[in-house]
C-alpha cells in the first residue's frame, strides 16, 4: 500500500499531469468565485477535453479543478453574502457581516487557511479510510438517509435565533417548493400552473441567486453604501489575523475535518448538509455565542473546513462502490468509466495508485489554490470599501447570467426576481432564508427515502433501527435546546439571526406569515385528490408547516403591538419599499430588453444607464464600464461556454 502511495505521488507530480492540475486549479478558482457557476458546471465542460488524456493527467485536471471551488467560493460569500456554490451557504452567515465590519481580508485568511487545511486532511482521510468504510456506508439505508435530511433541517432551522418557529416554517416551506413538478413518485406533475417550464421543477441557481444575491445588491443600490459599514482606516482584522485565528481554532479545525469527511461520504446527502452541521456544531460547542450571525471568524472557520474536507469523502462511494454521490461525482464516474476504469474492487487493488494519485491532486490543489487566493486577497478586499453603485452593475450581470446557465430559459429570470423580491421582503422581516434553501435541496432526497421506507416496513418500525433511533434522539435534543436557549436569550444581543437583520420590522414579517398562509392551504388543497404515493409526503410537509405559519403571524403580531405600546415605529422600513420597487423595475427592463434586443445588448445597456442615472457617473466612465461588460460577456460566455442566448426580434 505505502508503494502504491508513493507511485500515486510521482505520477501527478510528473508532466504532463502537474501542468494539468494547475490548469485546473486556475480555471475551478474562477468557477467557483462567480456566483451561479459551480464544480459541477466546471466538470460538465472539461469532460470532453480529458478524452484522449492518460487517466492521472485526466483526474488532475477535473479533480484541480473540482476541488478548489469550494475554496475561492468564499469570495462572493464574504463580500457580496451570495453563496457561491451550494456548499458555502452558511459561510454567508458570519462571513458578510465580517465584511460588513470591515473584516473581509481577516475571513479571507482564515477561510482559505482552513480551507487548504481541511482539504488535505480529507484527502489523507480518503486514503487511510478506503479499507475501513464500507461497514460504515452500507450500515446507512434510506431510514437513515431521510432521518439525517430531517436532522439537517432540524438544526438549521434551530438556528434561527428568537424564532425557531421562523426556521422550522421556512425549512417546511423549502421542502414545498421542492414537491413542485412531476412527482419522483407515480409520475404526477404537481404545482406546475399549466407551465411545461416548471414540470421538471424550480430550478435551484435561480432561487438560490434571488434569496441570497438580489436583497444584498438592492440594499447596495437604494442606500449608496459600501459594502463595509466603517471606513477603511478604522478597519481592524487583515489576513495575518485570519490565518492566526486558523491557528488558534485548531481543535475546532480537526473536528470539522471529520466532520466534513465522513458527512460527505453519504451518497446524495452529504455535500448539501455539510456546511450546515460543521456550523451547527460550533454553535452549539461554544461557550459563548453573541457574535454568531454578526461576524464571529469561528462561524467561517467551520463550514469552510468541512465543505473542502467533504471532498475526499465524497469521493470513497464513488470509487469504492460505484455510488456517485452528487452530479458532479456522477461526472467523475463517467470520467472513470472513459478512462476503462471500473469503479469497485478494482480501484482498491490493482490500480490503487490511481485511487491514491486522486487523493494527492486533491491535497495539493487545495494547497495551491488557498496560496493563490491568499496573494490576491487583500486586494479582493478591498472590494468591500468601494461605493456601492460601482460594484451592482457587475454583480447583477454575474447574478443575471448565473441564473441564465440553470437552464437557458426565461424563465430562469422569472424564478431569480420572483424569489429576489421574497428574498428581500424575508430579510427585512427577520425570516431566515438558508432553511428554505436547505429544505428545497433535501425535499427530493428526503421524499424518496420516505417513500421507499414506508414500502419496506410496517408501520413506523424502521425507527427502531439503531442508527435511526441514534439519529431521532439528535433531532429531539437539537429542537430541544434550540427551544430551551430560544427561551432564556429571548431578545438579548446573543441571539443568532442567519444573517437576518437583528431588528426585524414586525409589519413585514407579519405580511410575509400571512402570504405564506395563504400559499400552504393553496398548496394543501389539491394533495387531497392526488394518488397516495404523490400526495400524502407533502401533505405531511404542509399541516405542521400550516401550524408554524399561524404561530408566525400570532408572533408578529404581538411584535406590532409591543412597537406600538413602547412608542415606537411598528412598520420602520416603509420608506425602503418605494426605491426597492424602483430598483426591481429597472431588473425587469433588463428582461423587456432582452426579448427585443438579446442579453449582449440588454446587460451592458443596463450597466451604462445605471451608472448615468443611479450612479451619477460620468458618461465616459459609464460607457467604458458597458462596454467592459459586453467584451466580457462575449468571451466568457458566448465563446468559452458557449451558452444558448434568447433569440432577440432584432439581432441575435
Amino acid at each position: 500500500m505505502f508503494e502504491a502511495v508513493l507511485t500515486g505521488l510521482y505520477m501527478v507530480v510528473a508532466w504532463p499531469a502537474i501542468g494539468y492540475l494547475f490548469l485546473g486549479v486556475f480555471i475551478g478558482l474562477f468557477f467557483g468565485a462567480v456566483p451561479g457557476l459551480s464544480g459541477l458546471v466546471g466538470m460538465a465542460i472539461l469532460l470532453p477535453f480529458t478524452f484522449d488524456m492518460a487517466p492521472v493527467s485526466a483526474f488532475a485536471f477535473l479533480l484541480g479543478m473540482f476541488a478548489v471551488t469550494t475554496t475561492s467560493d468564499t469570495v462572493a460569500s464574504v463580500l457580496l453574502g451570495i453563496p457561491g456554490t451550494a456548499a458555502s451557504q452558511a459561510t454567508v452567515l458570519d462571513g458578510y457581516p465580517m465584511a460588513q465590519k470591515g473584516e473581509a481580508a481577516r475571513a479571507f485568511g482564515a477561510a482559505f487557511t482552513v480551507s487548504a487545511i481541511g482539504g488535505v486532511l480529507g484527502a489523507m482521510i480518503l486514503g487511510l479510510s478506503i479499507p475501513i468504510v464500507k461497514p460504515l456506508i452500507l450500515s446507512f439505508a434510506q431510514p437513515e438517509f431521510f432521518m439525517l435530511g430531517v436532522l439537517g433541517l432540524a438544526m438549521v432551522g434551530s438556528l434561527s435565533g428568537n424564532s425557531v418557529s421562523k426556521g422550522l416554517l421556512t425549512a417546511l416551506l423549502g421542502l414545498v417548493l421542492s414537491y413542485v413538478g412531476y412527482s419522483i413518485n407515480g409520475a404526477v406533475p404537481r404545482y406546475w400552473f399549466g407551465a411545461s417550464y416548471l414540470l421538471d421543477g424550480i430550478p435551484l441557481i435561480p432561487l438560490v441567486l434571488g434569496l441570497f444575491a438580489l436583497p444584498e445588491v438592492l440594499e447596495l443600490a437604494i442606500r449608496n453604501t459600501s459594502i463595509s459599514r466603517v471606513d477603511r482606516p478604522s478597519a481592524e482584522g487583515g489576513m495575518r489575523r485570519g490565518i492566526g485565528d486558523a491557528f488558534r481554532n485548531w481543535w475546532l479545525v480537526l473536528r470539522c475535518t471529520v466532520i466534513g469527511s465522513y458527512v460527505g461520504m453519504l451518497p446524495g446527502l452529504g455535500g448539501s448538509i455539510v456546511d450546515w452541521v460543521a456550523y451547527g456544531h460550533v454553535v452549539q460547542s461554544s461557550r459563548d455565542k453573541s457574535q454568531f450571525g454578526k461576524g464571529d471568524v469561528r462561524g467561517v472557520i467551520a463550514p469552510e473546513t468541512a465543505n473542502n474536507a467533504m471532498k475526499g469523502g465524497a469521493m470513497i462511494p464513488t470509487l469504492a462502490f460505484g455510488i456517485p454521490g452528487s452530479a458532479s461525482m456522477a461526472i467523475l464516474l463517467g470520467a472513470l468509466l472513459i478512462q476503462g476504469l471500473q469503479p469497485g474492487p478494482q480501484m482498491l487493488t490493482t490500480k490503487l495508485h490511481i485511487t491514491f494519485s486522486m487523493m494527492w491532486t486533491l491535497a495539493i490543489a487545495n494547497v495551491v489554490g488557498a496560496l493563490l487566493l491568499m496573494v490576491l486577497a487583500n486586494q479582493v478586499a478591498k472590494v468591500a470599501f468601494i461605493r456601492g453603485h460601482l460594484i451592482v452593475p457587475a454583480v447583477c450581470m454575474f447574478v443575471f447570467m448565473g441564473s441564465w446557465l440553470a437552464g437557458n430559459q426565461m424563465g430562469d429570470w422569472v424564478v431569480l426576481l420572483s424569489f429576489g423580491v421574497i428574498g428581500y421582503l424575508m430579510k427585512q422581516g427577520g425570516i431566515p432564508r438558508p432553511p428554505l434553501v436547505l429544505g428545497f435541496i433535501l425535499g427530493p432526497i428526503m421524499e424518496n427515502a420516505l417513500f421507499i421506507t414506508d414500502n419496506a416496513y410496517i408501520g413506523l418500525n424502521w425507527l427502531l433501527r439503531p442508527m435511526s433511533l441514534g439519529i431521532l434522539v439528535m433531532i429531539v435534543l437539537t429542537i430541544f435546546f434550540a427551544v430551551n436557549s430560544a427561551r432564556r436569550r429571548k431578545l438579548t444581543p446573543g441571539d443568532i439571526q442567519l444573517g437576518e437583520p437583528t431588528r426585524a420590522d414586525p409589519t413585514i414579517s407579519l405580511s410575509m406569515g400571512l402570504a405564506f398562509l395563504a400559499v400552504l392551504i393553496l398548496a394543501l388543497a389539491p394533495t387531497i385528490s392526488w394518488p397516495g404515493d404523490v400526495g400524502n409526503i407533502p401533505m405531511l410537509t404542509i399541516a405542521p408547516a400550516i401550524a408554524l405559519a399561524l404561530l408566525v403571524i400570532f408572533q408578529s403580531w404581538c411584535a406590532i403591538r409591543r412597537a406600538r405600546d413602547d412608542g415606537g415605529d411598528a412598520f420602520p422600513l416603509r420608506g425602503e419599499l418605494g426605491p426597492a420597487a424602483h430598483f426591481i423595475a429597472w431588473l425587469l427592463g433588463v428582461v423587456a430588453v432582452t426579448y427585443i434586443a438579446g442579453q449582449l445588448v440588454a446587460l451592458p445597456l443596463f450597466m451604462a444607464l445605471y451608472l448615468l442615472v443611479w450612479g451619477r457617473c460620468k458618461w465616459w466612465f459609464a460607457l467604458a464600464y458597458g462596454v467592459a461588460g459586453w467584451a466580457f460577456l462575449y468571451v466568457m460566455f458566448d465563446q468559452i461556454i458557449a451558452v444558448m442566448w434568447h433569440p432577440s426580434l432584432w439581432f441575435f
